[in-house]
């Protein structure tokens, strides 16, 4: 059976309580997986547990139950609400019906009343779950999938192989629109090895796709299509600062999926382009991005321009597919990984039949190869830093065994290289982020979209790597510091509190007090009185 989690929101402590205890939740197939006492609170947790239900009063400080409803509608729109409100309220309430509200339940909570509303919301929640798993269903989708030409035509599209002069033919013919201006690929990768109990491999990428269609294709005005065991999906943007928006979006996408359907999802998400021809190169950089999941971690969105811009634009892949195998191990696996790569490239390049001029002309691509990686990736290597001309002359008179330890060596040090430079670049990215709250903390606007908006990112991202580097969130962390600096003020100054929390980027001062109170025990007024006393 199906148990889905449930938020209790309420400023009265006692009527939590009350329902906590008058309730058989377990029975009914729900868990109580915490409560708040404000609207802005509840917020937070909706955020980070995602509960399936939220059962919120409408009067309450910071953030009433309607804003709140209102929030957790346009941003977590799966999430089902109850209202319990006063009778005073009821006809407010009631009027509110463009919220999609599930219930509204009158004071004081009847549990005969709300038994009935919760049994009548769990067959509800069961069905939409039934409905995206059901078998049948997904066989109904696969079988009718996008039309043939149109998926031959976005594959043939993302592997570069559409002339120019073609585009508008096929466009007409199979009609499809293009407005633009600018494009997106993605690919979502879910994986083969981590599926449901008694669900087909199959039927689930299906499932996933049908899924993506909906929650993405539509705002993104998305063309969908699988293509070598993944969805595709080629976004259309409005403008190229969108892209970390869409990062976004994909990434609360990976954790839907994997919590409604229980599919462990991938999102590549390539470079940003203003032409479609030039789609294929975004393909390219969402399969590297997706790649990434081996660093980075499966179920989350991986934006390649995040974590790998120097790669972005210029190509380093040679011409032969063992070498290209050992540039993409130096950068994701393990150092006996990169041994076995480069000797398996080595078997490949020497045949007992090969002329010398051929193992020239290899040597030759090897050193090119090379330096281009070096210079794609800001490596600096003594080897790649002189004449080249004298490092190829120096490499065609090594003999096999010494050649593979050459070889071995300096993809080992490139592989050391680049794992430095990934921490001093997040490092960095932390400490720009840490400075910007200094110099901003006061700024009342200065939030998560904020920060990311001055830095470029995307906030899934930045998060992940804020919270890897401090152990904080970056919301926690700016709380803290606008904190310490409020109790600072508070000791130092005789400004009144009002004055405070607004130097500290508070409008409301009952808010800052709360928030205060919450981090340090105590309210403004009483931390200033001990501590101006304590140093008399």
């Amino acid at each position: 059976m199906n148990t889905y989690g449930v938020l209790l929101v309420d400023d009265e402590e006692e009527v939590i309580q009350v329902i906590m205890r008058k309730i058989n939740w377990e029975g009914l197939g729900f868990s109580v997986i915490g409560y708040a006492n404000n609207g802005m609170k509840a917020l937070e947790m909706v955020e980070e547990f995602q509960p399936d239900v939220v059962m919120t009063d409408i009067k309450m400080p910071y953030m009433d139950g309607m804003e709140l409803s209102n929030r957790i509608k346009t941003e977590f729109p799966a999430t089902k609400i109850l209202i319990f409100t006063g009778f005073d309220e009821f006809e407010y309430a009631k009027e509110a019906v463009h919220l999609e509200v599930e219930e509204y339940i009158l004071k004081p909570v009847n549990s005969i009343e709300l038994t009935n509303v919760l049994t009548q919301l769990k067959i509800k929640l069961d069905q939409e779950i039934s409905e995206k798993r059901n078998v049948e269903t997904l066989q109904k989708c696969y079988l009718e999938s996008l039309p043939l030409l149109q998926a031959n035509f976005y594959s043939t599209l993302v592997e570069g192989r559409i002339q120019e002069m073609e585009i508008p033919k096929y466009l007409a013919d199979y009609q499809i629109s293009f407005p633009g201006p600018f494009f997106c690929c993605l690919v979502i990768h879910t994986s083969s090895s981590q599926v449901p109990k008694d669900m087909n491999p199959l039927l689930l990428s299906t499932s996933v796709y049908n899924q993506a269609t909906e929650r993405l294709g539509e705002k993104w005005q998305a063309k969908c299509f699988s293509y070598l065991g993944n969805t595709i999906l080629i976004a259309q943007l409005k403008s190229e600062n969108q892209v970390s928006e869409l990062t976004d979006e994909c990434d609360r996408f990976c954790r839907y999926a994997h919590r409604i359907i229980g599919a462990v999802v991938t999102v590549g998400i390539g470079q940003v382009c203003g032409d479609i021809l030039e789609l294929s190169r975004s393909y390219s950089g969402a399969r590297k991005a997706v790649s990434y999941r081996v660093i980075y971690g499966a179920s989350r969105a991986i934006n390649i321009k995040e974590i790998a811009p120097q790669e972005m634009s210029r190509s380093d892949t040679a011409s032969d597919t063992e070498l290209s195998n050992l540039f993409k191990t130096i950068r994701l696996n393990p150092a006996e990984d990169i041994v076995q790569a480069v000797r398996k490239y080595l078997d490949q390049i020497s045949f007992p039949s090969k002329s010398l001029q051929q193992h020239h002309i290899d040597i030759m691509e090897l050193v090119s190869a090379l330096y281009r990686f070096t210079a794609n990736n800001d490596i600096a290597t003594e080897d790649f830093s002189g004449d080249m001309r004298k490092l190829y002359s120096s490499l065609l008179d090594l003999g096999p065994d010494a050649l593979q330890k050459w070889l071995i060596d300096i993809s080992l040090s490139f592989r050391e290289k680049l794992i430095s430079a990934r921490s001093r670049s997040t490092k960095t990215f932390v400490s720009r982020a840490m400075e910007y709250v200094r110099s901003n903390y006061s700024d009342e606007a200065l939030s998560l979209d904020n920060i990311c908006e001055v830095l470029g990112v995307s906030n899934s991202y930045f998060s992940t790597i804020f919270k890897k580097e401090t152990g904080s969130s970056f919301i926690g962390y700016l709380t803290d510091y606008r904190m310490d600096r409020a109790s600072r003020l508070l000791i130092e100054t005789n400004e009144k509190s009002y004055i405070i929390a607004r130097n500290v980027g508070y409008t409301d001062p009952n808010y800052f007090s709360y928030v205060f109170k919450r981090r340090f025990g105590v309210s403004p007024s009483k931390y200033r009185t001990e501590h101006t006393e304590s140093e008399k």
